[in-house]
């Protein structure tokens, strides 16, 4: 992991598309602001997860169904 400290105002740019500005530090929040294209995908990480939980699922239970169709 690479650890950047920056200020108000100050921004990081990643891969040339993507900038993550600092918008605004209150106590222990920051508030940032992130510029990419629109087929870059940005989610909180909390929400990747469960997306990622439940596309699991879903082929989880998509290869079941295919597996007792084989099965008969």
């Amino acid at each position: 992991m690479l650890a950047l400290s920056r200020k108000k105002n100050e921004a990081i740019v990643i891969n040339n598309d993507i900038e993550i500005t600092v918008l605004e530090v209150k106590g222990d929040q920051v508030k940032i602001g992130i510029t990419a294209p629109k087929e870059v995908p940005i989610y909180r990480k909390e929400v990747y997860l469960q997306i990622q939980e439940a596309n699991k699922a879903a082929v989880d239970a998509e290869g079941m169904a295919a597996l007792k169709n084989l099965l008969g």
